[in-house]
């Protein structure tokens, strides 16, 4: 992979993880996936860091997976592509919803096929009002991956995700925020620094409140209610213990703003 497919930097306490293979529209290559798994995966066990914002770079946020590397592999066998999904594009996702740190996905441009799920799985999504989303695969005959069919009906509904997965049309960022898609649509000019002021905020928070917190809602869809209950008391019992839960109960009778220093 060349140096610039992947564009890291730490400042400030965000990691901020680029894509940048702009005469692609930043479609994943395997190797790129694979250093974007890395580098959540050390933000999350890195307390030097605090939050993360995940952006392109050019015209596209990313145009999904790059397919052309594997139109020349040789005969495909009965369970390669089931594993071959596994191992990419799930794992990837994965990585994203996994995270212990807050993600910011910053769409600069087009989100289609993976991309799009890359940036819907991000914890809260900013978007350029030249942005699209487009669920791609029904245009290439293909069945949504990379969790989309997980991750559209929990965001919309089921009929809502069944539109965009059967047509395949593109939806506009203002669209994709009426849809409640995307957190804000800012200019594109001001999405950068939009980006650089929500993940400094979060970079301020207690880390540890916000990892939990993370968990908790990304489980309470898939749970029952005693199970929803149990995992919070579990998670607020944890997090008594945690430095900046003292401080802010300290700044609240002290009548101050708390200093969370994200343990």
């Amino acid at each position: 992979m060349p140096v610039s497919d992947i564009v890291h930097e730490i400042g400030g306490q965000v990691s901020r993880i680029t894509l940048a293979r702009p005469e692609a529209l930043n479609a994943l290559t395997p190797v790129m996936r694979e250093r974007i798994i890395e580098l959540l995966t050390e933000a999350s066990a890195d307390p030097a860091v605090r939050a993360v914002v995940l952006t392109g770079t050019g015209r596209g946020f990313c145009a999904g997976a790059d397919l052309r590397g594997g139109a020349a592999r040789g005969e495909r066998l009965p369970g390669d592509v089931a594993r071959t999904l596994r191992q990419g594009a799930q794992r990837l996702i994965a990585a994203v919803l996994d995270c212990e740190k807050p993600v910011i996905a910053a769409v600069n441009g087009t989100a289609a096929g993976l991309g799009a799920h890359l940036a819907l799985a991000c914890d809260l999504v900013l978007a350029a009002e030249s942005a699209r989303f487009i669920e791609v695969f029904v245009r290439r005959g293909l069945v949504p991956d990379g969790a989309g069919a997980y991750l559209l009906p929990r965001l919309l509904g089921p009929q809502r995700a069944k539109e965009l997965m059967f047509f395949g049309d593109p939806l506009p960022a203002a669209d994709a925020a009426r849809l409640g898609l995307v957190n804000r649509v800012v200019a594109d000019g001001e999405l950068e620094e939009t980006a650089r002021e929500w993940a400094t905020r979060l970079a301020s928070a207690p880390t540890r409140a916000l990892a939990l917190t993370k968990q908790l809602v990304n489980a309470s869809l898939d749970t029952d209610r005693p199970t929803a209950f149990a995992a919070e008391a579990a998670a607020q019992e944890i997090n008594m213990t945690t430095e900046d839960a003292g401080e802010g109960l300290r700044a609240f009778t002290e009548r101050r703003e708390p200093k969370f220093g994200g343990r």
